[in-house]
């Protein structure tokens, strides 16, 4: 249930002036530890300049290196990584599109074919699923996290459930709350979410125990160069699944996986395969993902002579 919820409302959110992604990481000490449902983009002032780099995932390393677009740099002087890892890393952002590199005196040299501006996003949004309130889970505990640490610029709660009072009071104020009807697509906003001080130091909650919590205190310029790692991961991913591989599968309008045998939408990392015994094993159906999420969202699936695109600074999802 809360895999189709989770679609359903990328699918609601998707608008030409935002980019929508989900199951991001958002820890800053440890990176496994937090994995965020859906993250909505807004875009900055910056934001054409990013797009007309690649469609695809920036690597971290090479936008904090000190390669630019003016003169070529050697790959040793690139990065401060080991060889093996240096070279991996300039080869994936040569693939993005980001540097080119060619042989001087024999050494590799490397470029940025644009300069990556810092002004691109405007905001990003966190977005906690939680389709039934009466199972709960690690609910609260995941909210203080977001909140403690103040990687994005507002977090909020989206659930299919009435939401009470005593639900209200269980959660930080700092939270927004959304009541989401995954089949109409309808999104009442129960409470705007209060915006978080993204900019100042944030507190990581590690490990909370009956008398005891741990946590680690995180400073301005690692919130930040992780901001910018969810916004490039965000950038690059999306959240559309790929399909799968079977004579029953089909894609609703807005590429989301359907099975036709069992009339909804699917996992097909847990739903679909060998362990589903109605699978009937051939191509995935053919769905233009890209073309899918270039048409209705901020995103730019061919930069090259695509022209500029229209920004709104949109953040708050009216």
């Amino acid at each position: 249930m809360e895999f189709r919820f989770e679609l359903a409302l990328c699918a609601a959110l998707e608008s030409p002036d935002r980019v929508v992604a989900r199951q991001l990481g958002s820890g800053v000490t440890a990176p496994g530890a937090r994995i965020v449902d859906v993250c909505v983009l807004s875009p900055g002032p910056g934001f054409d300049a990013r797009a007309a780099i690649t469609p695809d995932r920036i690597p971290d390393p090479a936008i904090e290196s000190p390669v630019g677009p003016g003169e070529a740099i050697p790959l040793a002087d690139a990065f401060d990584l080991p060889p093996d890892r240096a070279e991996a890393v300039a080869d994936a952002a040569v693939d993005a599109g980001y540097l080119e590199r060619e042989r001087r005196g024999g050494r590799p040299v490397v470029r940025a074919t644009a300069r990556y501006p810092d002004d691109w996003v405007s905001s990003l949004t966190a977005v906690e699923n939680k389709p039934d309130l009466g199972v709960p889970g690690d609910l609260r505990a995941q909210l203080r996290y977001d909140v403690a640490l103040g990687l994005f610029d507002r977090v909020v709660l989206a659930t299919a459930s009435y939401v009470t009072r005593a639900h209200l009071n269980r959660i930080p104020d700092a939270v927004g709350v959304w009541r989401f009807d995954p089949d109409s697509g309808d999104r009442e906003v129960v409470r705007e979410p209060e915006p978080l001080a993204t900019a100042a130091p944030g507190v990581e909650i590690r490990e909370e125990r009956p008398l005891r919590t741990d946590v680690a205190l995180v400073g301005s310029e690692a919130k930040a160069r992780k901001r910018r790692r969810v916004a490039e991961r965000a950038y690059g991913k999306g959240w559309r699944p790929e399909p799968p591989a079977c004579a029953h599968a089909s894609a609703t309008d807005d590429g989301r996986p359907y099975c036709e045998r069992f009339e909804h939408v699917v996992d097909p990392g847990r739903d679909c395969g060998e362990t589903c015994a109605a699978h009937d094993p051939a191509d995935p159906p053919p769905v233009d993902r890209a073309g899918l999420r270039d048409g209705r969202t901020a995103w730019v699936a061919e930069p090259e002579g695509g022209g500029p695109r229209r920004q709104s600074g949109l953040s708050r999802f009216e």
